[in-house]
């Protein structure tokens, strides 16, 4: 049978709750709203006049349906408003306490068909439906923020709903033109139980000063692609909402990696709570106010001379580069190659044979001509950049380049061989650099004569295309050795994030975990490999679902990254899935095999 939901009530008018009932008066629901404060009633029906008005001034609404949208919208104190709701709503404060006080009451007032749904995000719905009259009518609704722009609905059932109220709202989240993603009842769901530990470890790592928040927020917006650095996404969403969603995370499953950061208790008990406080991990106009100003910890970028063509070096500055050696012959020594060249530096491009050089120069000018054909890059200047590049098919050719950086097989024995190479070859005061992803810098710089002179620039593939460059300071890295480092990624139009040399730098050490929970989450059968892409890519604004980028990026790279760091950072919580691992071992590794988490058509 059917439910009909046409009389809504929200319980909590804060900035979810006027987003929701937003969301519902625009879809043609009656919505009731109720806050026991008459400011924050005052403030939703403010803040619903105002998104009307711009609808309007951009021609989404006429005035006449924007009249009626606010004619749907009604205010009151008391929880009695709800009676006559067909569903209600709360998004009252995440405290157990609280919400069950709530449908004490609400069991009270509603009728026996009216729903119960908490917007919790991090509560056990279980624990709020036991201690409810009618625990079957109970389910969790759980909404994105900002709720009128976000798709994502996960829709909570515990063991004791009824299937019946969780087919009525899942059929409301369509017509509301949401995306309905049906999960089971445990802290964080699919999208937060994925970010929060996410966001978490990058608190950590902030807390240890491995990077400063700046960098790590820039890594992962330019290096993932992600809409927001998770620092500026823990201010966003509030620091002590985050402590909270991790402690009851953490309590359920005893992971480490949910267990709440002490950097986030301190901010919290300290008032500074994010943007609604006007600070937490950045600074803000005030509060409520998403734009960052400059406080003690903003970095002077001055600070580092992007000009790498100066004739002197004194310590901390960078030294001069002309010419540059790459060493390797796969897409990732192409693409930087292609970026060094573009930029006009001149290249050597040495392969183990001069057909293997030859092949990659070949590579970058099909590369380069595509540009051109897009209108990227002139012809002109296309010339430019080939004629600059150097096939070699030794690394003999090194012999006066200014920065030498090597790009082979992810092998540190492979890597140790060649900068022992290259330490014979290069002149005195080169700089030598290796784009590894995961394994030890110092390693590489050991094996030379000269680890002062060795530091890690990880290009992020496609070179061309990626703008992040990590680098990659080990203890041995001269100061103007970081220093050039950084001005070259700033002179080919990158952007340079520091980091010290422990695994995964900052990239892959947070973003890897998570791949690794996604692959949890499937292999217990808590949600789907559909559901879970579509709940990161419309909850959490990722570009791609965890599944779609393991596939993309090789399930045996993968599983050989999360080795790294499990075997680096001794902790449970990072040991690879044994789902991982069963599929590499059958040569399921994605894309390049035709099958991974999901089949591919072979080209």
């Amino acid at each position: 049978m059917d439910i009909p939901l046409s009389t809504i009530a929200v319980v909590g008018l804060g900035t979810m709750g006027t987003g929701i009932a937003e969301v519902l008066a625009r879809a043609g629901r009656e919505v009731v709203g109720i806050d026991i404060s008459d400011i924050a009633a005052a403030r939703a029906v403010a803040s619903l006049e105002a998104s009307t008005a711009r609808a309007v001034a951009r021609g989404r609404l006429t005035e006449e349906e924007r009249r009626t949208v606010l004619a749907r919208f009604r205010t009151f104190s008391d929880l009695h408003a709800a009676a006559g709701a067909d569903l209600v709503i709360e998004v009252v404060p995440e405290s157990y306490e609280t919400k069950q006080r709530v449908f004490r009451a609400l069991d009270g007032i509603v009728g026996p068909s009216t729903i119960l749904a908490t917007g919790t995000n991090a509560l056990s719905v279980t624990r709020l439906a036991a201690d409810s009259a009618h625990p079957e009518r109970v389910l969790g609704l759980h909404f994105f923020n900002p709720a009128p722009a976000m798709k994502l609905v996960e829709v909570v059932s515990s063991v004791l709903t009824a299937p019946r109220a969780v087919a009525a709202v899942t059929g409301l989240a369509r017509e509301l033109g949401k995306e309905p993603v049906a999960v089971g009842d445990r802290p964080g769901f699919v999208a937060d139980g994925l970010l929060f530990g996410y966001l978490n470890q990058a608190a950590a790592m902030y807390e240890a000063r491995y990077a400063s928040r700046e960098d790590i927020d820039a890594a992962m917006r330019l290096g993932c692609g992600l809409p927001m650095g998770p620092l500026a996404l823990l201010d966003l969403i509030g620091v002590d909402t985050a402590r909270t969603v991790l402690e009851a995370m953490y309590a359920a499953s005893r992971d480490r990696l949910h267990a709440p950061a002490p950097v986030l208790r301190q901010l919290g008990e300290a008032g500074l709570t994010g943007r609604k406080s006007g600070r937490g991990f950045y600074t803000y106009e005030g509060p409520g106010s998403g734009a960052v100003v400059p406080d003690a910890l903003t970095p002077d970028d001055a600070l580092i001379p992007p000009d790498t063509t100066g004739t002197t070096s004194p310590a901390g500055a960078p030294r001069p580069v002309r010419s540059v050696g790459v060493a390797g012959s796969g897409t990732m020594a192409s693409g930087i190659a292609e970026v060094f060249a573009t930029a006009g530096f001149d290249v050597v491009l040495a392969a183990r044979t001069p057909e293997k050089a030859e092949a990659a120069a070949a590579r970058i000018a099909k590369s380069l001509a595509r540009s051109v054909d897009k209108g990227r890059l002139t012809a002109e200047a296309r010339d430019q950049a080939l004629a600059r590049i150097t096939p070699a098919g030794s690394l003999d050719a090194f012999a006066e380049v200014d920065l030498a950086v090597e790009a082979v097989a992810e092998d540190l024995e492979i890597k140790r061989q060649l900068f022992a190479a290259l330490d014979k070859v290069c002149k005195p005061g080169a700089v030598l650099a290796t784009t590894t992803s995961s394994l030890p810098v110092v390693a590489c710089a050991r094996a030379t004569s000269r680890p002062q002179d060795v530091v890690g620039m990880h290009f992020f593939n496609p070179a061309p295309a990626m703008k992040l460059v990590e680098v990659v300071r080990t203890v041995l890295t001269a100061d103007d050795v970081r220093a050039t480092a950084r001005a070259v990624a700033t002179a080919v139009r990158k952007h340079p994030v520091d980091c010290g040399d422990r695994a995964g730098f900052i990239v892959n050490a947070l973003l890897f975990p998570y791949l690794n929970n996604a692959v949890k989450m499937v292999q217990e059968h808590y949600a789907s490999l559909d559901d879970i892409d579509a709940a990161m890519k419309l909850g959490g604004g990722y570009p791609m679902g965890p599944f779609e980028l393991l596939d993309v990026v090789g399930l045996d790279v993968s599983l050989a990254i999360e080795r790294v760091l499990h075997r680096e950072f001794r902790d449970p919580g990072l040991a690879p899935a044994p789902l991982l691992e069963h599929l590499v071992a059958a040569g399921c590794l994605g894309r390049k095999t035709g099958r991974g988490f999901r089949e591919y058509a072979r080209r």
